[in-house]
């Protein structure tokens, strides 16, 4: 099942159930009225908006209209925590190795997550709106999970239940703020902007064999400006989400509707490419003796897409421009 919110002037937006290959939705009202009514009540309305989407499949639905990601929300355009990860070790060495940003091989014994904004999400065709072009714009392509309520204290064993849907993440980056805020120790805030996700967010069956022991065997394709930018595969995950929700959930209740971020998609093999210009610049810095890749200038684009094995759109595209923001 793919869900969507469509803007209706309202900050949570109108749920929307839609079809398998992208192109058809129709509203879940009066199911559920939007995406985290709908995850705060799951056993209460999932069957019934299953139900709906096979309609939806079948051409059997009243109301169904074109499903259009340029009227797309986040799938959750707010929530009660955001907690962003970074599950991929290669990327932690990498950073480390070309920066010496302090934290040693600790991407290796647990996950490292920092709690960002998740009051004011980005759509998947928003404008990233940001200061300066001195601030380092980049961006950091991801996969997310929502969940809905997770016990403190849940074993990694018994996670997989929880994890109710599947979206990508920009996670918007300004590079210039990350290393002395990171050194402060009281973690991100101006370096980390809000967050944009993708048209729709899916439940685990739509991956189908892709969603293998808490990680999506996919590759995510990034596109810079139109340009290849890299293609690698979740499958080289180091904590999957079992194991990164046992982390988050250790000593806090996880509330329904809490998003959890993998954090920069990341492979050992160069020919991969990136998910992030940090990336980049710290592979450049390591092979070729500095960083050449400029980070970001007002007016170029990101996509973001995941594909499956037949090469069809499984999340739809985060595709957006950043253009400098015209104040409140």
């Amino acid at each position: 099942m793919k869900l969507a919110t469509i803007s209706n002037g309202s900050r949570d937006g109108r749920l929307a159930i839609v079809s398998k290959d992208l192109t058809q939705a129709v509203f879940a009202d009066p199911i559920a009225p939007t995406l985290l009514d709908a995850i705060e009540r799951w056993p209460e309305v999932e069957n019934a908006l299953r139900a709906r989407a096979q309609q939806l499949e079948r051409a059997a639905v009243d109301g169904a209209f074109d499903f259009d990601p340029a009227r797309a929300m986040a799938p959750l355009p707010r929530c009660y925590q955001w907690l962003d990860g970074s599950t991929f070790a290669n990327h932690g060495s990498l950073m480390e190795r070309a920066f010496n940003n302090g934290i040693n091989n600790e991407y290796e014994r647990f996950p490292l997550v920092y709690q960002g904004a998740s009051d004011d999400f980005l759509g998947p065709c928003e404008d990233v709106r940001l200061p300066s072009e001195s601030d380092n714009m980049d961006f950091e392509a991801e996969i997310a999970v929502i969940v809905d309520e997770v016990p403190m204290g849940t074993p990694q064993g018994q996670v997989a239940p929880h994890i109710k849907l599947l979206m990508l993440v920009n996670d918007v980056s300004l590079r210039a703020f990350a290393s002395r805020e990171m050194k402060t120790g009281f973690g991100w805030l101006q370096a980390k902007p809000s967050s944009s996700f993708s048209p729709v967010a899916v439940t685990p069956d739509e991956l189908g064999s892709a969603w293998v022991g808490g990680r999506v065997e996919l590759p995510l394709q990034v596109r810079r400006s139109g340009e290849w930018f890299g293609h690698p595969n979740g499958n080289e995950m180091t904590f999957n989400f079992f194991r990164l929700i046992e982390h988050t959930a250790y000593s806090r209740c996880l509330r329904a509707g809490t998003i959890i971020g993998s954090g920069t998609v990341s492979n050992a093999s160069r020919t991969a490419g990136s998910a992030c210009i940090a990336e980049r610049r710290a592979i450049e810095t390591l092979d070729e003796g500095g960083a050449k890749t400029p980070f970001l200038r007002f007016g170029e684009s990101v996509r973001i897409e995941m594909l499956d094995a037949e090469k069809r759109s499984v999340f739809g595209a985060i595709e957006q421009r950043y253009v400098k923001s015209g104040g409140p």
